[in-house]
């Protein structure tokens, strides 16, 4: 007589979770985020310290909340790429509003209309006007950038009232106050996105729009809202940008949706949408801050800072799509 043993794994949890953790495209972002913090805490002694990983998701802060906005659009299968144009321009017509008025307090609500209302904007053309999200955010940002330059006549603004300057010049207990409010947002984003109705239609939309359609949602109203989204997080990006520089600069942020795009398709949002994380994106974030900050940190020229950052994008969009194919194949077999 011959006997077998079978391990039972119905009634073991922990293995579904194992397995769940391997096949997540979070670990080899979240690994690839230790591999390189082991490697740059052995090549310079400063990284692995309490203010230096402190400064690094403070000087995140701008690119992080962006990537918010930019992870709800991308999700809907479209792209910002006004996002850094966006920053310049409400945060200039903001500071100049805010020094004529002598009201910091005017000044915010100001960055924010025109953040949203460039948001709005850029959602209005994708949702209704059916035209191609790649167009509409390149032409947009051309047309912010050449705004910005106008109205400031090519000029940097100084001596913002001190409330504009709050968000990014402030600390909690010695934090940043940018830091603090950066953690916030994605922990309500993420919330948003995967406890709400609204994360899941978001979903839905990038996944198949004309199914969602179908089962009766709002797509151009889902579309309009995530590049409203969108435009609000650039505006409070921006709100941090002016307190850091205590100005306004009309190049500022300039390069920064490649940053932001970065950090969202490293975190594992498909660019074909119906995919991603706020978890993702976060991770994707420090990384990039992480590898921007080791390498400042070593003394390595700024322009491998933007190559890295061209590599990691290329590799993120390659896994990405070979990810997509394997996934069609498996469909069809």
């Amino acid at each position: 007589m011959t006997s077998s043993t079978t391990v039972d794994t119905t009634h073991r949890p922990w293995v579904d979770r194992g397995r769940a953790a391997l096949n997540s495209t979070l670990l080899p972002i979240v690994a690839a985020l230790l591999i390189v913090s082991v490697v740059l805490s052995f090549m310079t002694p400063t990284f692995l310290t309490a203010s230096n990983l402190t400064n690094i998701v403070t000087q995140s802060a701008v690119v992080g909340i962006a990537a918010i906005g930019a992870t709800f659009v991308i999700i809907t299968s479209g792209i910002d790429l006004s996002v850094g144009a966006n920053i310049a321009l409400s945060g200039m017509i903001g500071a100049i509003v805010a020094q004529t008025t002598d009201s910091g307090l005017i000044g915010i609500a100001v960055v924010l209309l025109v953040s949203a209302a460039v948001g709005a904007f850029n959602g209005a053309s994708v949702a209704w006007l059916r035209l191609a999200p790649f167009i509409v955010t390149l032409a947009v940002m051309g047309m912010a950038r050449g705004l910005t330059l106008q109205i400031s006549q090519g000029q940097s603004v100084y001596g913002l009232p001190e409330a504009l300057n709050w968000l990014g010049a402030s600390a909690i207990f010695d934090v940043k106050t940018s830091a603090v409010v950066t953690v916030l947002l994605f922990a309500i984003a993420h919330l948003v996105l995967a406890r709400t109705t609204f994360g899941h239609r978001i979903y839905a939309v990038g996944g198949n729009a004309e199914a969602a359609r179908l089962a009766g949602i709002n797509v151009r109203g889902i579309v309009f809202s995530a590049y409203v989204i969108a435009g609000v997080m650039a505006g409070i990006a921006a709100l941090i940008l002016l307190g850091r520089l205590d100005s306004a600069t009309p190049n500022a942020a300039t390069g920064t949706e490649l940053q932001v795009i970065a950090a969202v398709v490293i975190g594992g949002t498909s660019l074909f949408g119906g995919k991603g994380s706020m978890i993702g994106t976060f991770v994707g974030v420090l990384l990039i801050g992480v590898i921007n900050n080791g390498l400042t940190l070593l003394n390595v020229s700024s322009f491998w800072v933007q190559f890295v950052q061209g590599a990691l994008i290329f590799l993120a969009v390659l896994l990405d799509s070979l990810n997509s194919r394997r996934r069609s194949r498996r469909s069809r077999s």
